[in-house]
């Protein structure tokens, strides 16, 4: 009987369904089974491996197959994605993976991402969803003043993530500050820059040599004297400077360039001021990161990864400016088919804020966790963050086999083995950090990648995970030691 309800109990293939539609039952059994596979997962994320590891040879033999013209069940289907699928991704969520930027994101945001996805919400524009372009607009007004940019004008949108909202900022500041020609213009970063930096104004159509990438100092910030010099040199000789990108929290070591500094240059020289703050930005809910940015506010144009340090699934970046009327100046572009729901001024449609025309409700995500957990739940996590790597440091400091690299900032620190007592060469020492890299990537029990600072191969941790404990750290470290021999 048991065998025979259990058969019962599973949905026929789907051989014929032009509605593309399962029954109340399927998707409600299905629904379920998808909400208990998450929790599940979410409990027990500690006592799986964080890393992944497989062959492009052997996810070809575990999942390739030709596109099928009939279909399964779903529970068929849930049942394979769970095993195959789900089983064979990094944890980035898992409180040891300590590589990148590890966005641990949270439950009431994948609640809201359920919700978005399942009404199929169109977030482009007022007239199609005038609630979701309300809340994006809430939003964007709370970070706003987190940030302490212009209330009545300041403005920005949503974005897949950093990158996209770089290369929106740079789109916004060449149209601007540079008009049609931009043939002899000069943009400005730091050695320590992100990469998507550098792919959006390529993408913009800059080339190579209208590229300045400033040194940095033994801080890893950027170099004023020589940002000084470099914008002298390019007025001499006949170069039109127009942006200055600077970094507030670098990937590789969590530095945060001069802002006020550089926004002194910005305003004398007239100059577009961007800042990326797509990882460190968020840290500004800590009393400690708070002190470190000011200048922030001074920016034009403020890049922010709610999808890292303010805890949100994948992906959701953010883009603010100072004045909401220089994105529409930018991307603004007529459709006749899109004229019946323009709407007026105070009704936005983010279409025309960037490139995007058809936009998923990121902005829920954000909006439902910060009202479900409330700010203070978010300034104590970033600072928990901001404090273990500094308890981190602390650790390896009175060890004889660490040494400090780059110290604790915006809780990123980087390291390398080197004992006291044992006499190596740099490139023994390259080539020691990374075996302990692969060592402990191949175990599964850690995702801890190196990096190159000062020509140095060196180990290097992200803890914005609030679920990382100082034990998990130091049961690593002592994990890694015993891959030395």
């Amino acid at each position: 009987m048991k065998q025979l309800k259990a058969i019962k109990n599973q949905s026929p293939p789907n051989t014929d369904n032009r509605r593309l539609e399962l029954r109340e039952d399927q998707m409600r059994r299905a629904g379920y089974k998808v909400i208990d596979t998450i929790i599940d997962h979410q409990l027990s994320l500690d006592q799986k491996f964080p890393v992944a590891i497989a062959s492009r040879n052997e996810m070809d033999i575990l999942l390739e197959e030709p596109m099928p013209e009939d279909g399964l069940s779903i529970e068929k289907v849930l049942d394979f994605v769970d095993r195959d699928i789900l089983a064979n991704c990094d944890y980035l969520a898992h409180p040891k993976s300590y590589s990148f930027v590890p966005g641990p994101g949270n439950f009431v945001s994948v609640l809201a991402d359920t919700l978005a996805k399942g009404f199929n919400i169109f977030s482009g524009g007022w007239a199609t969803s005038p609630a979701a372009a309300e809340i994006e607009i809430i939003t964007l007004n709370w970070l706003l003043k987190l940030f302490k940019f212009p209330s009545k004008k300041g403005g920005g949108l949503f974005t897949s993530g950093g990158s996209m909202a770089n290369l929106t900022a740079i789109a916004t500041a060449r149209r601007l500050r540079c008009g049609d020609d931009f043939s002899k213009a000069v943009i400005y970063m730091s050695d320590q820059a992100h990469s998507s930096n550098i792919k959006a104004i390529r993408v913009l159509g800059f080339k190579k040599e209208q590229v300045r990438i400033i040194p940095t100092d033994l801080e890893f910030k950027m170099s004023i004297n020589k940002l000084k010099n470099a914008i002298a040199r390019d007025r001499l000789e006949g170069h039109s400077p127009f942006c200055i990108i600077a970094s507030a929290g670098t990937t590789n070591t969590g530095a945060i360039d001069p802002l006020n500094e550089i926004a002194a240059i910005c305003k004398a020289e007239s100059l577009w001021f961007h800042i990326d703050g797509a990882y460190g930005a968020a840290a500004i809910l800590s009393k400690k990161g708070a002190r470190q940015l000011k200048g922030i506010e001074k920016a034009d144009s403020l890049t922010i990864d709610p999808h890292k340090w303010l805890y949100q699934p994948y992906e959701i970046g953010c883009l603010l400016v100072r004045d909401h009327r220089w994105l529409s100046k930018t991307f603004m572009a007529k459709a006749e088919y899109l004229r019946d729901i323009e709407g007026n001024k105070s009704e936005i449609n983010f279409y025309d804020h960037g490139i995007q025309l058809t936009r998923c409700f990121r902005a829920l995500k954000l909006y439902m966790s910060i009202k479900t957990f409330g700010l203070k739940s978010f300034r104590k996590a970033i600072s928990y963050g901001v404090d273990l790597a500094e308890q981190l440091e602390a650790h390896l400091r009175m060890s004889p086999n660490w040494e400090v690299i780059s110290p604790a900032s915006l809780a990123v620190i980087n390291f390398r083995y080197n004992p006291i007592h044992t006499k190596y060469s740099e490139k023994e020492l390259d080539a020691l950090n990374q075996k302990i890299s692969n060592a402990i990537i191949e175990s599964r029990k850690a995702l801890l990648v190196t990096t190159i600072l000062h020509e140095k191969i060196v180990l290097r941790m992200c803890l914005i995970n609030p679920r990382t404990t100082l034990k998990d750290i130091t049961d690593t470290i002592s994990e890694c030691e015993g891959y030395v021999n």
